[in-house]
């Protein structure tokens, strides 16, 4: 099953169950993804975006939850934090299983072997070998940082 027919399947279950922050979140990205889908059909794409692009989509739908966490956080309002909190929960039930840090770092490390990489102007050729094959299974921020410290130190 699809992602998107994963989340269209909840939230048929999450509507007769009146689940309502489910209900709205999953409408959330239901959107977010039809938003999406209308922009690649105006280039050409019938078929809208792919699983790839909804993963990234759901990325970064994580990413602007937590950085209204934070403004939240800062105006002492809880309440928002909460809600923000629980969509977080909700959309990362969709995104594939994220690797833990040692497994990173092995990669990262086994990556700059495999290319070659000698120096920081090899960065892109490391984060695009990664990206191929673990997409969605790790947060790219943060391999980018340790792909720069580790080729500083070559």
């Amino acid at each position: 099953m699809t992602i998107r027919e994963n989340i269209s399947k909840l939230l048929k279950e999450a509507m007769i169950n009146k689940d309502i922050t489910l209900t709205n979140t999953l409408r959330l990205i239901l959107a977010a993804v039809k938003d999406k889908d209308i922009s690649a059909r105006s280039k050409s794409n019938s078929e809208g975006i792919n699983e790839t692009e909804i993963i990234s989509l759901l990325q970064n739908m994580i990413k602007q939850r937590n950085a209204s966490i934070e403004m939240y956080i800062q105006g002492k309002r809880n309440d928002l934090v909460k809600i923000e909190e629980d969509e977080i929960k909700i959309i990362s039930n969709f995104l594939p299983e994220q690797l833990s840090e040692n497994e990173i770092n092995d990669i990262i490390t086994n990556s700059i072997r495999s290319s070659g990489a000698k120096s920081i102007k090899d960065m892109g050729k490391v984060i695009n070998l990664i990206k191929d094959e673990y997409n969605g299974k790790m947060d790219f921020g943060v391999v980018s940082k340790i792909i720069k410290a580790k080729l500083l130190n070559l």
